[in-house]
């Protein structure tokens, strides 16, 4: 198990967070993200979507549930489970399809879905500190 903790003191810094988190994922394509409502999920997301290559905007799928990105080539799925009632709602989008394809993906809320996640994955935890500055733990599992 890898494990780092960065932290973040305004937007500025998060391209360089998140080349950080990508070293440590070690080619690993499965990230789960953790954190309060407004911890940053989302934003961390769109920097480490762009350090992959994606050039569209990147904004969350809370009412998709999924979106997915073309970084160079790469498929990214972007997932927000927060407004799911219950795990049956990944089976219905097909959770499988996209969990097992191979591509990156990208998991918000990843409690809501603890039962069907992969054995290993990258996790970023998100700590607000105060209004611009995050700590981040990130660990390889």
């Amino acid at each position: 198990m890898k494990s780092i903790e960065i932290q973040v003191n305004g937007l500025a810094e998060l391209d360089n967070a998140a080349s950080k988190i990508l070293d440590v994922a070690e080619g690993e394509h499965f990230f789960i993200f953790k954190g309060d409502m407004g911890a940053g999920k989302t934003t961390l997301i769109k920097s480490l979507a762009k350090a992959l290559g994606v050039s569209e905007v990147v904004s969350s799928p809370t009412f998709s549930i999924v979106n997915e990105y073309d970084a160079d080539g790469t498929i990214i799925y972007h997932f927000d489970f927060y407004r799911i009632k219950n795990v049956q709602e990944a089976y219905d989008i097909g959770y499988e399809e996209y969990f097992y394809s191979g591509n990156i993906c990208f998991i918000e809320w990843p409690e809501k879905v603890a039962e069907i996640l992969p054995e290993h994955y990258t996790q970023v935890d998100i700590e607000t500190l105060d209004a611009h500055s995050r700590l981040m733990s990130v660990t390889k599992i």
